[in-house]
């Protein structure tokens, strides 16, 4: 008589175990899913200012060290200064050229105006002169026509006739001086509004030669400022690459400073995963260098293009045998925890970052 082979008991409890678990691990993921979309293609960033020398020269003092901390307005570095300070030396004494110069020529225009109101005066004196010599001429004329038809009659002297003759002869002489002086006095006048003009203008020349020296010397003390580098922002230095003494040039990197105003994450999507996102929600992130804490953040801007489209050399997909790639959509998220626990980040490192998709 055969004997049935008895069911493992443990076995099947075991297997059923493990489907219900399985399953409900299935359905736990499908259900988040829909709700959150995740990627572990994201990284810290911040921003990093390059400290660049406006312009050469030999290093004098090098205040800062590689992971300092520094404040906006502290001096990182001193330039050797000395060949700025001769080109502010030089441009102040041009500018003290420059204003003499001016001062002179307006001197000169003074005494040019009061020439020319002293030729005035004298004209409008020899104008008065002219019309006593007319009146006066006039006169004589008529008493002189006068006489001619008296002497004809024996009714006065000869003497007094000549002497009738003689003031005619004498008022037309005098009128004529007087306009010979009034023609010399207008040609006189007329050259100091001249010179007097000519002073005016060189006066304007010498005003703007003025504001030319002015300006030479405010871009030499700026010069003489870009000597003393100075922190744009609070941060911490880094990656520095100088030693006193070294000559440094115009535009060159010498050192990187990492602000600690603010850190954002960026996390690289797949197109696939865009279709609910959007700016607002609430992201989750996981920090790798800090396991047992956790950081909270929200959306708040997406790429306007894919991240190979700014890579160095794209893809061109019209060349050659074309395969499809899934891209990736940069998507900016700053961080809502307080400062403090913020400042736990550095620029750089690797988290995971959970969208809450509703």
């Amino acid at each position: 008589m055969e004997t049935k082979p008895k069911k493992n008991k443990r076995f099947a409890i075991v297997l059923g175990v493990l489907v219900i678990a399985g399953a409900t691990f299935g359905i736990t993921k499908y259900i988040h899913g829909q709700h959150h979309e995740e990627t572990d293609d994201a990284q810290v960033e911040g921003d990093i200012s390059p400290i660049i020398p406006k312009v050469p020269g030999y290093i004098d003092r090098l205040l800062v060290d590689d992971n300092v901390v520094v404040k906006k307005g502290d001096t990182l570095v001193v330039l050797d200064d000395r060949d700025l300070a001769l080109r502010v030396l030089q441009a102040q004494a041009a500018l003290d050229n420059a204003q003499a110069n001016l001062a002179a020529v307006k001197a000169g225009l003074t005494t040019s105006t009061e020439n020319v109101l002293t030729a005035k005066s004298n004209l409008e004196a020899s104008e008065s002169s002219i019309s006593i010599a007319e009146v006066r001429a006039r006169r004589a004329e008529q008493d002189f026509k006068r006489y001619q038809e008296l002497i004809k009659s024996n009714s006065i002297t000869l003497q007094q006739y000549e002497q009738a003759e003689a003031d005619r002869d004498a008022a037309l002489k005098q009128l004529e001086v007087s306009k010979r002086q009034r023609e010399a006095l207008s040609r006189e006048t007329s050259s100091r509004r001249a010179q007097s003009t000519v002073s005016g203008r060189n006066i304007a020349l010498a005003e703007t030669v003025v504001k030319e020296r002015e300006a030479d010397l405010e871009f030499a003390k700026l010069q003489l400022s870009y000597a003393y580098i100075l922190a744009p922002t609070d941060g911490v230095i880094s990656r520095k690459s100088v030693q006193p003494g070294q000559l440094v040039q115009a535009g060159q990197s010498i050192f990187a400073l990492v602000t600690a105003k603010q850190k954002w994450v960026i996390a690289n999507f797949k197109e696939t995963q865009l279709e609910k996102m959007k700016p607002g929600q609430v992201v989750e992130i996981a920090v790798d260098a800090f396991p047992h804490e956790s950081f909270q953040g929200k959306v708040e801007s997406l790429s306007p293009a894919t991240g190979a489209r700014f890579a160095l050399l794209p893809a061109d997909n019209a060349s050659g045998n074309f395969v499809k790639v899934v891209q990736r959509v940069p998507v900016k998220i700053v961080l809502t925890d307080a400062p403090e626990k913020a400042s736990l980040l550095r620029a750089g490192m690797n988290v995971i970052v959970d969208v809450h998709l509703d």
